[in-house]
């Protein structure tokens, strides 16, 4: 895509908004990738009460999901159809909010169609979503102000962006503090090849436009994010031929991180951490990430951002927090550092891999 991001834009709104008619004209396995999670009961219940033509026109590639939605105000970032942000509308209940970003039309069209059925569906006495025409790399001419956002959420389209650090910037800045970035996106074993960015097709399905782990992890601290938490991993198979050629020895998988936007003086200091049991779905034990599993009253020691993270989120009232005298570890940029944070890594150790046939791409 050396024509610039005005380009990858048009060729991505045509792919989504005009050539795909349906989830099932994606030539990857990634529209199924949230089939390998099982969502827990509330989510479950919130995503089974919408509207089905919603739902047909949903490309994403994940179920970013995160507990304790209630009362929120959740930004949906690329919200196409509005399959999410009409969930997150269930979740956050009457008294939050969803607003969805995207910038392809016929998809905004979609959406807002079915904003009253929702309302209606969930019984609240006025419509708590809004639809906005806009770019995720330009939040701010879209209306969305700073420090504003509690949650903001993403489905698999990051990864049709050109510019992953204006993206991350942009979240960065109208969170609040306390906030939560929280996503699902692909990404690839290796820096993606120049020829595949190039490549129409290889960008709208995901592949060319796909940024490296480990460079992912790296731009977000470098904006100002806690260090991202990995949550769940499944591999991406690629069942169209042609594609399959191009795309070499690079690997995909489907992912999803959290991470979340610190106060600037948040004290990062070794805490014993006691989970109370009281958030919704989760009454026994809170799976936090991949790395991080608090059972009801089992008191845990968590290193100084983690410490940082429960304190100054909206799971504070959630734990019970003792700060130690241990100091807390210099953080480090090294490769080795991030090591536990390789989705495909994850992704073997839970066997996660999706295999789907698409009607197009025999």
């Amino acid at each position: 895509m050396n024509s610039g991001g005005d380009n990858v834009r048009e060729n991505v709104k045509k792919f989504y908004g005009t050539l795909l008619e349906c989830t099932v004209d994606l030539k990857t396995s990634a529209s199924a990738c949230s089939l390998a999670i099982r969502p827990v009961q509330s989510v479950a219940d919130a995503l089974s009460q919408v509207h089905p033509e919603v739902l047909k026109k949903f490309f994403g590639c994940g179920l970013p999901f995160p507990a304790k939605l209630e009362g929120c105000k959740v930004l949906d970032l690329g919200s196409g159809s509005g399959r999410d942000c009409y969930a997150f509308s269930k979740l956050v209940g009457p008294t939050g909010h969803v607003t969805g970003i995207d910038m392809t039309e016929e998809l905004i069209q979609t959406a807002c169609q079915y904003i009253e059925y929702h309302q209606k569906k969930f019984g609240y006495e006025k419509p708590n979503v809004t639809f906005v025409k806009g770019y995720m790399e330009k939040l701010s001419e879209a209306g969305i102000q700073n420090d504003s956002m509690d949650v903001i959420l993403s489905n698999c389209v990051i990864c049709l962006c050109a510019d992953k650090k204006a993206v991350l910037q942009q979240a960065y800045n109208v969170l609040k503090e306390g906030g939560e970035l929280y996503f699902s996106d692909m990404y690839a074993s290796k820096v993606v090849p120049e020829h595949m960015r190039d490549d129409p097709v290889l960008w709208g399905e995901g592949m060319g436009g796909s940024q490296f782990w480990l460079d992912f992890i790296k731009l977000a601290v470098s904006i100002g994010f806690s260090t991202p938490q990995l949550v769940s991993a499944t591999r991406i198979e690629i069942y169209n031929s042609e594609l399959k050629e191009k795309a070499g020895d690079t690997n995909y998988a489907s992912v999803t991180y959290r991470l979340f936007k610190l106060p600037k003086n948040a004290v990062q200091s070794v805490a014993t951490v006691t989970y109370k049991g009281t958030v919704v779905d989760s009454p026994d034990q809170l799976t936090f990430d991949s790395s991080h599993s608090f059972k009801k009253d089992v008191a845990v020691e968590v290193d100084g951002e983690m410490a940082a993270i429960l304190q100054n989120s909206r799971f504070c009232s959630d734990f019970h927090i003792q700060i130690s005298d241990k100091p807390a570890q210099p953080s480090s940029d090294s490769t080795q550092q991030y090591c536990h944070l390789n989705p495909f890594q994850l992704a073997d150790k839970l066997g996660s891999s999706v295999k789907q046939c698409s009607k197009i791409s025999k």
